[in-house]
This record gives structure tokens, sequence and C-alpha cells, in this order.
């Protein structure tokens, strides 16, 4: 049986911009022919309702006005682009080096976009091993499958957020025979995925499955209305907020099991008001993550 999760710590009362922690998310895209934004947006709403202090939004630079607008809540980090709109990677790298350097937790992937380049940025923030905890999300995480022994390459704090499509690029790259799908195969899949690359690994799905590679807990909570576009980006963004907290009292796997359980109440408590499970939107997911973490500050779930 899973082990019960901790009760979400107490904020201070007393805190400011700097008690609560800063996360840096990296994505979206500008090069032809797809345009993605709303990941960003919502990754960074997911940290920012989830309690973090500051977001930055580090997005090639065409974009950053259309997000800030989007969330004027958070800071804009424009990256460079060449003339098609694709990452320069060496621009990124001394942007984020120089700008982002208060982040406490990085989010990457979220609207990223695969190539050389986004494969380039990805692997320059994951070798970093200032201690600062990167949550691996979507596009990044196909980035990595398609980098070659790209695990040699990993030093930082990693959470990784695959859905099963994503776990399965991964795996294949890796040479891990392992289901992603069957419910009863799903703990072991992100098991042997945290254990072969030393993370914490949350399989996303039905019953989410959360894993650091010794110990593995299963989601009991969440129902269809979570399935629905932005969903992952809004916990990905949850997952970094509790990090920025609460990582060095709590842990990578403790805040990404406490993210999870909050995500997940959360579309149930949308479903509750709206009177069914259809038609959640992934900005009105992440406006119910306050309350849902609510409600582990006093009460530890199994």
């Amino acid at each position: 049986m899973s082990e019960p999760l901790p009760p979400l710590p107490v904020r201070d009362p007393a805190g400011h911009k700097g008690t609560f922690g800063t996360v840096c998310v990296i994505g979206g895209h500008a090069a032809h022919p797809t345009t993605m934004l709303g990941s960003v947006v919502l990754a960074s709403l997911g940290a920012l309702r989830a309690g973090a202090a500051l977001c930055i939004a580090a997005a090639p630079e065409p974009l950053v006005p259309s997000i800030l607008a989007a969330n004027p809540s958070a800071t804009g980090l424009p990256l460079a682009v060449d003339g098609e709109g694709h990452l320069v990677p060496h621009a990124v790298a001394a942007a984020i080096d120089e700008h982002a350097r208060r982040a406490d937790v990085f989010v990457i992937g979220p609207g990223l976009g695969t190539g050389f380049p986004e494969e380039q940025v990805t692997v320059r923030l994951l070798s970093q091993d200032d201690g600062r905890p990167v949550v691996v999300d979507a596009d990044a995480l196909n980035c990595l499958a398609a980098t070659p022994r790209f695990d040699l390459d990993l030093r930082a704090p990693i959470v990784l957020t695959p859905h099963p499509g994503e776990y399965a690029r991964l795996a294949k790259a890796l040479s891990i025979d392992a289901d992603p799908i069957d419910p009863v195969a799903r703990p072991h899949a992100a098991e042997r995925l945290a254990q072969r690359l030393g993370c914490v690994v949350v399989l996303k799905g039905h019953g989410t499955v959360v894993s650091d590679g010794h110990r593995t807990w299963t989601c009991a909570h969440g129902n269809d209305a979570l399935a629905v576009g932005g969903s992952g980006d809004v916990l990905s963004g949850v997952v970094a907020g509790l990090l920025a907290q609460f990582g060095p009292k709590l842990g990578l796997y403790d805040c990404a099991r406490l993210a999870v359980e909050a995500h997940a109440i959360a579309g149930e408590r949308w479903a509750a008001r709206a009177g069914g499970t259809a038609g959640m939107l992934a900005a009105e997911l992440a406006a119910e993550i306050p309350g849902a973490l609510g409600t582990l500050r006093t009460l530890a779930r199994p």
C-alpha cells in the first residue's frame, strides 16, 4: 500500500516574495508552421497558483508579449531566435545564466517544440549541477528521447512528467521494457525509469504514479475533467511551485506527490462546481489549485 502523503507545510504568515521562491518556465515555439505559447502561460499559472512568489516565462522573443498579455503576473525573459524562429542555443544559455539566476526551480518543455536547438537547450539545462531542481515536461521529454545517451549528461535534481506516449519514447531510447498503460504494470514502469535515471518520475494518466525508484505512490483522486489540453502544463507548474517553496524541507518525491494530489483534487472541485466533468479549461483548473492545496495543509491523504 502506498505510504500516506505528508501534510503540506503551513506558509509563513510574515513571508514575502523572497520567501516563497521563483520558478522559471522555459518553453514556447515560434518557428513555422506551428506557434505554441499557451503551454508556457498555463505552466506559469500553475506555479503561481501553487504559491510560488514569482514566475519567469522564458520563451522565444516574438512570443513574450502575448504570453505576458495572457498572464501579466509573470515576468518575461525573451530568448533569441534565428531568422526562421528557431532558438539560438548559445544565446539562450547565456540569457538563462544571466537573467534567471534568481530562479529556484526550472520547468522546461511546455510548447517547446522538437529539433536540434531544443535538444541542445534541454540537455544543457539538465547537465547543470548547481542543485536547482528541473521539472521536465512535454517536448523536453521528446528532446531527451531523441538525444543519444542523454542519460550520461543528467546532473540536476530532476522530476520527469511523461504521459504514456512520452514514457514509451524514453523507454525505447533507454531499452526499458515496461508498460506505461496497464494499471497493474504502471507502478513498475515508473520505478524502472526512475531507477535508470536517478530521478523522480510522474507517470501521468488515470491513477498517476509517482516514483523515485525506491518508493512508489499512486494517486486515487481525479476524474476525466483532467483530460483536456493544458492540464499537464498546469501540473508541471504546480510541481515546480511546491518545489520552490518546500523542496528543501519535503524533497522532490513528496513535492511531486502533493502536486499530483492537488491537481487531481482541483479537477474534482471544478466538476463539483460545474455539475459535470466535461468542458473544463486548463486555466480554470489552475484557478482551483489554491483551494485544493488548502485541503492538503490540514489532512494527509493515503
